[in-house]
């Protein structure tokens, strides 16, 4: 069947009613199932009144104010070296940092870059007005693939500059489909795009101009660098690692512990942290029951040594040290790789000179892929493949070394993005102190 102009019209409209749809029916469905799902309470109860929080503080503020959007933890994460940056280079402006995503919000609401910390209040024309009225921000930063069409389109209208950080596209996205012209309408908005990879920027050609794009990598390399160079030792893991061979499982879910189960219990030398992508009890007591010898990180610290003794895997119940502790790993596993989410963030446990191991989903992230062809990384597909892959490393730390060597070196070869953005934001005069 071949679209016509008017197919295509028709189909232009009906994205954006679908669009419409979707802000409009997205909080009644969170609302009605906030009884039952933790995250959607949190996101239901945090906008209670919000605009009116906003509202209220940012009366009379006479502060020159930068806006950051992360959709959520990850996306803050990736967009941290820029906020640093800006804030000391520009000391005289405030950072105002929304999430859409609870796990973004309630973790990172104290964080000490951010001087104001909101949920963004879902997107509407009139809630674009208000926002943008009541903080007016000199900038706005979104962070890889947050594309709101009033909150744009107001910045747009007011002349307020909008760069897109660490962006990236692929050629499923409903911008590059013929029936796309509502959601292509939304990259006119953006001042600049600053993306991972040149496949991007090859996509998005056809419809922005070559001077609003830069291929300028991924600030999450710049942001694991720092991490690592920043890293703390944490004693209680040096002493319940005691030189045996160590995994760190980071990210995971119950479809990863699964696959890691029978190795763990098949290797009594090895000892294990793992770090569930979710702790929420019902989670923790899960990998508790899951993993030999097993016992929380917090109950750990603080139990006597003949405890700490009897304990084989270390079950990470905060958020925030993660990151940190793929520094002690003989090997590190990413979770998320068994599920149809796909695997987290690798590049944290590759900073680290660490072999890095991980499912079969991981082909939509550009590192991941990278990291094998740079041969830093493996991926396994069933139980007896990781058995092989785990083995192979812990028997010959010579192939460990070389691994962690490549790994490192990859991370290191990506960094530069952060002050490629700065630069952009200096030559353009986008701020001034």
């Amino acid at each position: 069947y071949k679209i016509n102009n008017k197919d295509l019209s028709y189909f232009c409209s009906y994205m954006k009613w679908a669009y419409l749809l979707f802000i409009r029916f997205y909080p009644l469905i969170a609302r009605l199932i906030s009884p039952f799902n933790r995250k959607a309470a949190l996101w239901v109860n945090g906008r209670k009144n919000l605009l009116e929080k906003i509202r209220i503080t940012f009366e009379g503020n006479q502060e020159r104010v930068i806006w950051m959007h992360a959709a959520s933890l990850g996306e803050f994460e990736q967009g941290l070296p820029i906020a640093e940056q800006i804030k000391k280079e520009y000391p005289g402006h405030r950072l105002l940092v929304t999430f859409f995503s609870p796990s973004g919000y309630e973790n990172r609401k104290n964080h000490p870059i951010a001087d104001w910390v909101f949920y963004l209040p879902m997107d509407s024309a009139g809630n674009a007005k208000m926002f943008i009225e009541y903080a007016r921000p000199e900038m706005a930063v979104f962070i890889k693939y947050e594309f709101w069409y009033y909150y744009l389109k107001t910045l747009h209208q007011k002349r307020i500059p909008v760069l897109l950080v660490s962006g990236i596209f692929r050629p499923n996205q409903l911008f590059f489909k013929s029936f796309g012209g509502f959601y292509r309408r939304l990259l006119q908005y953006f001042t600049h795009f600053f993306l991972q990879d040149q496949g991007s920027a090859n996509l998005l050609k056809p419809f922005v101009s070559a001077d609003r794009i830069s291929v300028s990598g991924d600030t999450r390399f710049d942001r694991v660098i720092a991490i690592a160079d920043a890293a703390k030792s944490f004693p209680a893991v040096e002493h319940f690692a005691d030189g045996h061979p160590l995994i760190v499982a980071g990210s995971t879910w119950s479809e990863d512990d699964k696959v890691l189960h029978h190795f763990a219990i098949s290797q009594p030398k090895v000892k294990w942290i793992i770090a569930p992508h979710h702790i929420e009890e019902e989670r923790l007591n899960e990998c508790l029951a899951f993993y030999p010898s097993s016992i929380l990180y917090s109950d750990f610290v603080s139990a006597s040594k003949q405890e700490q003794q009897k304990a084989s895997t270390l079950i990470i119940d905060n958020i925030g040290i993660l990151s940190q502790l793929y520094q002690y790993a003989s090997i590190a596993f990413i979770g998320g790789g068994f599920t149809s989410q796909g695997i987290h963030n690798t590049i944290e446990a590759a900073v680290f000179g660490k072999p890095v191991v991980f499912g079969p989903v991981y082909n939509k992230y550009l590192e991941a892929v990278e990291l094998i062809e740079s041969e830093g990384a493996e991926s396994v597909e069933t139980i007896l493949t990781l058995e092989e892959s785990f083995n192979s490393l812990l028997q010959d730390q010579e192939k460990r070394n070389k691994m962690g060597k490549a790994a490192k070196d990859y991370v290191l070869s990506k960094a530069g993005a952060t002050q490629e953005i700065l630069n952009y934001i200096q030559e353009k005069r986008l701020l001034t102190n």
